[in-house]
């Protein structure tokens, strides 16, 4: 029984993030005080989303909206609509983007929010009225200068679309800066869509340079076709590797010599699964994690890999698409295999980046071409690469934790130097 309890609280996403928190702060011998500032949140929103169903019945959501820390500038985090969301893991989330945003060099402190609900047995007049309805009840503590949403799991463009008209008719004026990840009609920025998974491709392209192989005719395993995962899987393809295996949230496909990731594509917008893809055959979600590859690109939710697999992930590379899918035991065994593992502070940092450039537009109502915004982002991720792997080497650690002790430097270097109000 302690041993499952121990195995439970490893999964919790908090305890998780706090562990990785910690492991940072012991390399930099930071004090205890500077460590309950840190790995403790500034701001927790609780509220209740009464909506009117399409039947006439109202039924009540519970949504969170979570501020991790704003020493660095104003908090930046996406909102999920998920039936499994926590106030926990909307925390862990929350600092997951603090750090995020600390190791790419951007001006934002972490925030997240989420919803408790099942988008997919809900209308789209439904869903609209409970964005809006949520929208309204955190409108008082997010703003363009206090805190930016942006999509997640199960929210998209229109989502932050009826989040951005919500809050403008609530103050009065249209208020562009105030969500990123909008449509390209509403202040939305060219080549948000894609930023996730293209950000990913340029960190896998400088990882591929550490471990002396070709991304050309690597063998890749997509666990995840939602956004980043589908949208990696193309752009790797385009890069010449051969994608052996993909799964969505009901089916997984495989094919030895290659899926053919056009098609998926298209059978997956068409059916809404990827289900009797031609030319692969079927399997488990779960076995895509372990299938022999030479990169693992885990892209859906949390604790994808942990103690209970870890022993059978046969990759070089991991490249986290999805928030916090390690877990810490994981990554331990992971390093010690010698796996390269590039973790979602880095390797999923291109969607927040760009977010940031879209953000940046809304305030000067200046926008950039595509191509711009694309050279831009390749810039900043392979200097946050460099960074990553520097203090790595210096700290003769893991990636992750060079990640950590890089950006949590930086967010200490803030706090010291603002200090404590009053």
């Amino acid at each position: 029984m302690a041993t499952q309890k121990a195995f439970q609280e490893e999964l919790n996403p908090f305890t998780i993030a706090k562990q990785q928190f910690n492991r940072a702060a012991d390399f930099l011998d930071l004090d205890a005080s500077m460590r309950h500032v840190l790995e403790n949140a500034k701001r927790q929103l609780i509220v209740s989303i009464p909506v009117k169903m399409d039947g006439g019945d109202v039924q009540v959501f519970e949504g969170y909206r979570v501020q991790h820390n704003i020493a660095r500038g104003p908090a930046k985090g996406g909102i999920r609509y998920h039936p499994n969301v926590t106030l926990d893991e909307v925390k862990a989330l929350a600092s997951w983007m603090t750090w995020k945003c600390a190791t790419m060099g951007i001006p934002y402190g972490g925030g997240k929010g989420g919803v408790i609900c099942d988008p997919k047995s809900l209308s789209r007049n439904e869903l609209e009225r409970l964005t809006r309805r949520y929208a309204f009840e955190i409108a008082p503590i997010i703003g363009p200068d206090r805190d930016i949403p942006a999509p997640d799991v199960y929210t998209d463009e229109q989502t932050m679309a009826w989040i951005m008209d919500t809050i403008s008719m609530v103050r009065g004026h249209t208020e562009l800066g105030v969500v990123t990840g909008k449509p390209i009609s509403l202040g939305g920025s060219q080549g948000r869509a894609e930023a996730t998974a293209r950000g990913c491709l340029y960190a896998l392209r400088e990882a591929c340079r550490l471990k002396n192989m070709s991304l050309k005719g690597a063998r890749v395993s997509v666990h995840g076709f939602g956004n980043a995962g589908a949208n990696i899987a193309r752009l790797v393809a385009e890069d010449g590797a051969k994608v052996i295996a993909a799964c969505d949230s009901k089916v997984a496909v495989y094919n030895e010599s290659g899926i053919d990731v056009a098609e998926a594509l298209k059978h997956k917008a068409e059916t809404g699964s990827l289900a009797g893809l031609a030319g692969t055959k079927e399997t488990e979600c779960d076995d895509v994690l372990t299938m022999e590859c030479d990169i693992l690109l885990p892209s859906a939710l949390e604790n994808a890999i942990t103690l209970k697999n870890v022993g059978n992930v046969k990759t070089k590379i991991i490249a986290e698409l999805a928030n916090g899918p390690t877990t810490p035991g994981a990554d331990r065994v992971l390093d010690e295999q010698g796996v390269l593992l590039l973790p979602d502070i880095l390797a999923n940092a291109g969607g927040v980046t760009v977010s940031y450039y879209e953000w940046v537009q809304d305030q000067y109502s200046f926008f950039w071409t595509e191509d711009k915004i694309n050279k831009t982002l390749e810039d900043t991720m392979r200097t946050a690469f460099k960074s990553v792997h520097e203090t790595t080497e210096k700290y003769n650690t893991d990636m992750r934790t060079g990640a950590y002790i890089l950006a949590v430097g930086r967010v200490v270097e803030a706090t010291r130097v603002r200090g404590i109000f009053p």
